[in-house]
């Protein structure tokens, strides 16, 4: 169960991001935006960066294998500079994902699952409400912040792109005609 919950989102979510930098970098090539440009590119002056943004995407995917079935992740300590390293580190981590054991994680939903934080905090909580209340929250954060960033520089993003995944289950003859 805790398997369901996690690795395959992540899977789609990380899929559907690397075809947004995919189309990104055709579209910076041009309209002549770089892709340093891009990977320092942010929403605002406090949050991150278009590159940590992707790297925190991957890292969130991956410390629920880690924190749930004690599984050895790598850490993606740098942050890219260009697309090819931004892709780099989404195959490094559809890579992780895609060798997890489904039983790997377990289907206690009640077990206890304790984290800390780099400022002190720390958290207890069932295995359950970390996947709700943290561990999918935070990884759709990075990720809708990824992509709200690439639509800020000017990337043509719509939710198709977003939930590209989501084809596989469209009902034949039901797509709109352009």
């Amino acid at each position: 169960m805790l398997y369901d919950l996690t690795v395959p989102a992540y899977q789609n979510g990380l899929k559907a991001l690397s075809g947004e930098l995919s189309k990104a970098s055709l579209w910076g090539t041009a309209n002549g935006i770089g892709e340093l440009q891009f990977a320092v590119a942010r929403l605002a002056p406090d949050m991150f960066p278009l590159a940590s943004q992707i790297r925190f995407t991957c890292s969130q995917a991956l410390q629920p294998l880690s924190r749930l079935g004690g599984i050895a992740v790598p850490e993606l300590p740098d942050d890219a500079t260009d697309f090819a390293g931004m892709q780099e580190q989404i195959a490094a981590t559809l890579a992780v994902l895609d060798g997890v054991d489904r039983t790997a994680l377990g289907d206690d939903m009640a077990r206890a699952v304790s984290f800390d934080l780099p400022n002190g905090m720390v958290f207890d909580l069932s295995a359950a409400d970390y996947v709700r209340d943290w561990a999918q929250p935070q990884f759709y954060f990075h990720r809708v912040a990824a992509y709200a960033v690439l639509r800020h520089m000017g990337v043509p993003l719509g939710k198709a792109d977003y939930v590209a995944y989501m084809m596989r289950h469209l009902r034949p003859g039901t797509a709109p005609v352009a």
